[in-house]
């Protein structure tokens, strides 16, 4: 397969994970990887509560050797913090320092970060400047399209990103206002990719292999990445890695394939954080799981009540079962 290089980091030219708050963590990203995921990302990792030791913050930054290569992903609005925060993790090593300009929710944007930075470019531009001066890897950044329909500046403001050392730009193109909603504009992909020199990652309604070989075709994109579409499926990135590769199409596991994979999963966030903890965090995980299956309805029910690893064996037996009768 055919690789590219953000700073000295050689990828496959495959599929990335997107971060996902609370789904994207050590668990998720570890079978992504066994399915094929070509870069990683960290949950959204707080630069002030890092400056500030939040133990549980540090904890978004662990990482085992089979997520490489792996970024980690800092939001903030305040250059010193997000420069400090670099400081902080480099202890863990990461491949990649991602800095999240595009993340739309109320309480990474009221303060000033996420896709409110891209009202404040020439701020924007001072963290990453800040960032890139004390960094012993490459710093990248993730946009939207930009803050509204009437002010779409994801061209100028990429432009403005790589004049401040940035190494790879990834392009989200819905506006703030749009959030995950609608449909993304992927010629905004293509513009950024024709304006800058330096890598741009594609992301936004990519379901499946075609979207992703489209998005390649469309955008000229150097590297794709996925999120929400990946929920339940981690093996999309095997799917999407085979039909690049030879246009082998649609790999689907069968009912009792998916309930091996979902136990792995649940199996790993028990092992990462503890049963109680793991399972209680698993629960969504699981319903994603059972989606769009016959007669899982009930079985996505009791998904939210979910109390024990056991409890979640003895379903998945049961809905094998039930789907080798039916």
């Amino acid at each position: 397969m055919e690789t590219l290089k953000i700073g000295n980091v050689e990828i496959e030219r495959c599929c990335a994970l997107s971060p996902m708050a609370s789904v994207a963590d050590r668990a998720y990203r570890t079978i992504c990887k066994e399915y094929g995921a070509s870069l990683l990302t960290s949950e959204m990792v707080s630069a002030k509560g890092l400056c500030y030791s939040s133990t549980k913050t540090e904890e978004l930054c662990s990482i085992t050797e089979i997520e490489r290569p792996y970024a980690i992903q800092l939001f903030g609005e305040e250059p010193y913090y997000m420069a400090k925060a670099v400081g902080i993790i480099k202890k863990y090593k990461p491949d990649l320092i991602d800095i999240n300009m595009g993340c739309p929710v109320p309480k990474v944007v009221n303060p000033g970060g996420g896709s409110a930075l891209m009202k404040t470019p020439e701020l924007a531009s001072d963290i990453v400047k800040a960032m890139c001066d004390v960094s012993d890897c490459p710093i990248t950044v993730k946009i939207r399209a930009g803050w509204d329909d009437e002010h779409i500046n994801a061209v100028e403001f990429a432009v403005k990103m790589e004049e401040a050392g940035a190494a790879a730009i990834a392009v989200h193109p819905r506006t703030r206002r749009q959030m995950y909603t609608g449909l993304s504009d992927w010629s905004i992909i293509r513009d950024v990719k024709q304006a800058v020199g330096v890598p741009v990652i594609g992301n936004g309604d990519v379901c499946d292999c075609f979207d992703a070989e489209r998005m390649y075709r469309e955008t000229g994109c150097d590297l794709i990445s996925l999120a929400r579409a990946s929920n339940g499926r981690p093996w999309i990135f095997k799917e999407i890695r085979d039909y690049l590769e030879d246009g082998t199409l649609n790999y689907e596991p069968s009912v009792e394939e998916r309930m091996n994979i979902m136990l792995r999963h649940v199996g790993l966030l028990v092992e990462f954080k503890g049963e109680d903890t793991g399972i209680r965090e698993a629960r969504k995980n699981v319903g994603w799981y059972f989606k769009g299956l016959r007669g899982a309805s009930t079985f996505r029910q009791r998904a939210g009540a979910l109390k024990s690893y056991d409890e979640l064996k003895i379903m998945a037996d049961e809905f094998i079962e039930l789907d080798k009768n039916a």
